[in-house]
């Protein structure tokens, strides 16, 4: 893979992946794990002769680690009737194994003062722990065991079903979470990246034992798992405790019923110009996504919309007039009393992505003007950029990247998703070169082939009356700004 072309994701109130997570046991009271990490340590990694894959960032100072298994297969990986397998699965691997009842494995976490985590979005399925570096060892031990021998009993599925149908419905009271799932379904509708990773409640109630381990066997294989160390945990000591606990995982054999279409690894999904609305208006907002079709981890463009992104920027009324924000757009909405908020977004995934912004308005009449001129700052992208904001948008985005890096989890996180989608981590200072090097030419070439007279995904929920049809709003993608 090209060095230019790795992933990083930038988190600006939005999940890159829209992932689905939840703490699983209690964090100790007695010791801190708090942990500086210095940005000049490099990635080391080694791959077992099965293919399981070991990638660290060693910090000796360090006095904790966080280590954990990034493994490639989420709900992307599921069909229509098995779609909120992996997120189920997930669940109950922390119910039990053939060594450790559910209560001997809380209280071993705890007992060493540890936190276990686990969270599963479209495209990945991650387990990990923090942990003093002496303790490493059993924390290895622990997470090999939930993903190799969880005990997955039929009554632990029945109780946990109940668990997600209940998190499902916390889910759903989320605005942003729902139009955001909706944007997700109408933009790739009918594939696999358009299911929610929980899935339809029809499933949860129908997930059976059978499904969850053939999705084990299917995806949980060497080639397609990171265990990833962040903080004191050298390298090698990562690399012999891999051996130990998951040197026997078997690797994918392409002549097994595990073949390409059961993993997920399908073709490119098509973007699909469309809408989805739900008008309530019962509610006192319009909650309304707007996205083209964006770009994926591995490309030539990645920084490039980040930069275009952060020139569109992040606004809320709150904040009042802030024009040292270098967002045009928000100076314009705040003046003309056209929204309460916005949010521009770059989700990526693993061969497309999504590109846009999420409008929240009280101004429910005027939510043709706050469109129109939404789209007319996009158009205005491909033709009129200046270098002071390009600048302003980029360092703001090398603070991000420095400031999300403020620990060993963050740290981990950062690795895991970059070994995973790539084969190799790009430290924070060749992210800060690539996106150094982008020019207000570069955004321009990129909203001229991504913005401009493209097809758009829009979800809108709530009193959205006012809103133009899409026939209106897409032709809004290529406006003459005169």
């Amino acid at each position: 893979m090209a060095s230019r072309r790795l992933a990083f994701s930038l988190q600006q109130g939005l999940r890159a992946q829209r992932a689905i997570s939840a703490v699983k046991t209690r964090p100790s009271l007695t010791r801190s794990l708090a942990t500086p990490v210095s940005h000049g340590s490099t990635t080391e990694s080694t791959t077992l002769s099965n293919g399981f894959t070991i990638a660290t960032e060693h910090s000796p100072y360090a006095q904790t680690s966080t280590v954990g298994v990034w493994i490639d297969a989420g709900s992307r990986a599921e069909t229509d009737k098995t779609n909120g397998t992996a997120h189920f699965l997930e669940h109950l691997a922390f119910k039990g194994t053939q060594k450790r009842s559910q209560s001997q494995l809380e209280l071993e976490i705890e007992n060493m003062g540890g936190h276990l985590n686990a969270y599963t979005s479209r495209e990945n399925t991650v387990y990990y722990a923090k942990a003093f570096n002496s303790d490493v060892p059993a924390t290895v031990d622990i997470l090999a065991d939930i993903l190799q021998n969880s005990k997955l009993e039929n009554s632990a599925i029945e109780r946990e079903r109940d668990v997600i149908l209940r998190e499902q419905e916390e889910v759903d009271k989320q605005l942003e979470e729902v139009v955001f799932d909706h944007l997700h379904a109408t933009a790739f509708q009918g594939q696999s990246l358009g299911r929610t990773i929980l899935g339809p409640k029809e499933n949860i109630q129908s997930i059976s034992r059978d499904d969850l381990t053939n999705y084990i066997k299917t995806n949980y294989t060497a080639d397609r798992m990171v265990l990833v160390g962040a903080g004191g945990v050298p390298h090698d000591q990562l690399v012999s405790l891999a051996e130990k606990y998951f040197g026997s995982i078997p690797a994918y054999n392409p002549n097994s019923q595990a073949n390409a279409a059961s993993r997920g690894v399908q073709s490119k999904p098509d973007f699909v110009g469309s809408e989805v609305r739900i008008r309530d208006d019962t509610m006192t907002t319009a909650n309304i996504a707007i996205a083209v079709e964006g770009v994926s981890w591995k490309d030539d463009d990645y920084f490039t919309a980040l930069v275009t992104q952060a020139i569109v920027g992040n606004w809320d009324r709150a904040m009042g007039n802030s024009p040292y924000l270098g967002s045009k757009l928000s100076t314009f909405i705040h003046e003309h009393k056209l929204a309460n908020s916005f949010m521009s977004f770059s989700t990526s995934y693993s061969d497309t992505g999504l590109w846009g912004i999420y409008l929240t308005s009280e101004a429910v009449t005027r939510l043709d003007d706050l469109v129109h001129f939404t789209l007319r700052e996009w158009s205005r992208l491909s033709f009129q950029v200046s270098e002071a904001e390009v600048e302003r948008a980029k360092a703001q985005l090398k603070a991000s990247i420095l400031l999300s890096l403020d620990g060993t989890t963050s740290v981990a996180e950062d690795i895991g998703r970059q070994i995973i989608t790539t084969g190799r981590r790009l430290a924070p200072e060749e992210v800060e070169r690539a996106v150094g090097e982008i020019s207000a030419k570069d955004v321009m070439s990129f909203a001229q082939r991504k913005l401009w007279d493209r097809d758009v995904a829009i979800s809108a929920v709530g009193r959205i009356e006012g809103l133009f049809d899409y026939a209106r709003i897409r032709n809004d993608m290529s406006r003459n700004l005169s």
